[in-house]
């Protein structure tokens, strides 16, 4: 059995390349891409063991997707149908003042109709983690039912639940978010949340530290995470405080910078580390994504604690 188990949609990913425009593109580049499969590879990369759960269609496309995360090393293991689509989304990226824009397309994708009672229950509850983001509730009533089952059966097996805020605006309002999140606060153990996610979709006020100190309170989290982006991240954890910087980095592609984070810092509590040791490798993990063309966070550790270590340089010999 995985120590981490992660539930959630993948999805294709098609850029053209450099900074060209969709509507006149000629090529199109393809990668899996989906929040709680990155976070599975990042851990997995980081020592921990890892199993995606998710659905999707038996055809070329959902095979493309399985085929991609099998080659990182973690356990694929999503229940096939014969109804339902493989979702994609575009992504156009450049500078200022265009900057990067999604476009998703992933209505009446089969994750969208996946329950709790398709999956082998047995591998969350012998988990050591078990995660899912704010993404998957928002995508259908289906599985905004089965993302509470899951975390529900997860902790009522002593199995440690994490979950992303992860808000998406192109998915639901604020409000919508808020109503749903908060019902499923009372099976979450460890929340990872942006500071202006706490701020515009849970609706409080104050720095990272009053957010983090808030919602640990409030909800009776074992440890919050609040991101900061450029900033780092401060952890609330069992009534203390502790904050990381971020670290340099140059960026050739910022999506799955949060997911690189997640990972590392759940692979890290994994394996027995400290809260501030698992944020020096989350934040780490994250400068290093920003580097790397895709969604996924193509890592070694060994990579991470050079960074960690400060000897980098910018040619390996």
């Amino acid at each position: 059995m995985s120590e981490l188990v992660t539930f959630g949609e993948t999805m294709l990913r098609l850029s053209p390349s450099g900074s060209e425009r969709i509507e006149t593109a000629g090529e199109f580049e393809v990668r899996a891409a989906g929040a709680e499969s990155n976070v599975a590879i990042a851990a997995q990369r980081l020592g921990a063991s890892a199993t995606w759960l998710s659905k999707l269609p038996e055809s070329p496309l959902g095979r493309r997707v399985a085929a991609e995360l099998d080659q990182y090393g973690i356990d694929a293991d999503p229940v096939w149908t014969t109804e339902g689509r493989q979702g994609t989304y575009y992504l156009e990226q450049a500078g200022k003042p265009r900057g990067t824009n999604v476009i998703y397309d992933r209505e009446n994708a089969a994750v969208t109709t996946a329950e709790a009672e398709e999956f082998d229950l047995e591998v969350i509850r012998n988990a050591e983690v078990f995660f899912t983001s704010g993404i998957t509730p928002a995508l259908s009533a289906t599985l905004e039912e089965t993302t509470a089952t899951l975390l529900e059966i997860a902790s009522q097996n002593g199995t440690t639940t994490a979950f992303d805020l992860n808000y998406r605006h192109k998915l639901w309002s604020p409000s919508e978010a808020r109503e749903t999140l908060k019902t499923l606060f009372e099976n979450i153990d460890v929340l990872v949340v942006a500071g202006r996610d706490a701020r515009n979709v849970l609706d409080l006020e104050g720095d990272a530290r009053e957010l983090a100190e808030t919602l640990g309170s409030e909800y009776d989290f074992e440890t919050v995470v609040v991101t900061r982006g450029a900033e780092g991240a401060l952890a609330w954890h069992e009534g203390e405080f502790h904050d990381h910087d971020a670290y340099e980095t140059d960026t050739v592609d910022p999506i799955g910078t949060g997911d690189a984070f997640t990972g590392a810092f759940l692979a890290r509590r994994i394996d027995g580390d400290d809260v501030s040791s698992a944020l020096e490798y989350g934040a780490a993990t994250a400068a290093l994504k920003r580097t790397i063309p895709g969604d996924i966070a193509v890592v070694t550790k060994a990579e991470v604690e050079s960074v960690i270590g400060e000897q980098t340089s910018d040619i390996s010999r």
